[in-house]
């Protein structure tokens, strides 16, 4: 895996990694101390490839990138303090350059724990140049019982950007016998072509989490559940390979087109998460033409 993980671009980088005391996020008068990181990362074209142009890492908030071989770029997401609880803040600003194209995922799962108090966030900002592609592909985010949970995701992409991005939740892990039976898990994504607002989704699970799951409209007693949005000039074709995908599964897509621009929005349910990435892998697959999720998805 550390080969897997191991940053091989020669290319200039402008790093920091401080604690948050440096930033002013010590914590006061002896309350329990809380979880901070920032990072970010932009792409650039050269030679064929695309490159790193600049890098910079804070706090828990730490960035890897593992070697590629087709020209794109990859980066690991990896948050070292383990896991988030109530005020815990992560804040991520990622950018594809012109005719770049660029995989962001995480090591591993995120895991939200039980707060005590306050709520966790994750703020995460894209921006997707001319010619483009990004592909937001983080793994599957954990919720414990009576985690808080608040995340946001904003985007920015060019007229002729491709981006796809997808989020995957697990009310507890069914094989540990983890049940969710209360809390707060509220999602927020914008998505904007050439400033025009392309895709707005807004989340909310509030308090008795497990009643609310119960229910038909809502996620009809499955505990792991997704959201995918992919948008790309000329999204229809993609219509009768997905929905063969998604055959025989609790799932959906839809195309809509939004003042002449067009997305693809996939919903999916499933009992666990075993059964949820049996149906996501081959559906992001297909979104990627054919080529494989990060390795670190199978490590």
């Amino acid at each position: 895996m550390a080969d897997a993980l191991a940053a091989v671009q020669p290319e200039p980088i402008l790093a920091a990694d401080v604690t948050p005391r440096a930033q002013g996020f010590s914590p006061p008068g002896g309350r329990a101390q809380r979880a901070w990181g920032s990072g970010r990362l932009s792409t650039k074209p050269g030679q064929g490839r695309t490159r790193l142009d600049t890098f910079y890492q804070e706090g828990c908030a730490k960035l890897r990138l593992p070697e590629m071989f087709d020209g794109t770029m990859e980066a690991v997401l990896i948050n070292s303090s383990g896991g988030l609880t109530g005020g815990d803040r992560m804040e991520w600003r990622f950018s594809a350059g012109p005719q770049t194209a660029l995989t962001l995922t995480t090591q591993a799962c995120e895991r939200i724990y039980k707060a005590s108090a306050g709520v966790a966030e994750i703020d995460t900002r894209l921006t997707v140049g001319a010619g483009a592609r990004l592909d937001w592909l983080p793994q599957e985010t954990i919720l414990f019982d009576r985690a808080a949970l608040r995340r946001s995701l904003e985007v920015e992409l060019a007229d002729d950007a491709t981006f796809l991005a997808v989020e995957a939740v697990l009310l507890g892990r069914k094989a540990m016998g983890e049940t969710v039976l209360s809390g707060s898990f509220r999602d927020r994504w914008r998505i904007r072509r050439a400033g025009r607002l392309l895709h707005a989704d807004h989340l909310a699970l509030e308090g008795e989490i497990a009643a609310l799951a119960s229910r038909s409209a809502v996620l009809g007693g499955g505990v792991a559940f997704a959201s995918l949005v992919f948008c790309a000039g000329d999204c229809a074709h993609h219509l009768a390979p997905l929905r063969r995908l998604l055959a025989g599964t609790q799932g959906g897509v839809s195309h809509v087109t939004v003042g002449g621009m067009e997305k693809l929005v996939i919903r999916l349910i499933a009992k666990d998460g075993f059964s949820l990435r049996k149906t996501l892998v081959p559906v992001i697959s297909h979104l990627r033409l054919g080529a494989s999720l990060p390795k670190v998805w199978n490590l």
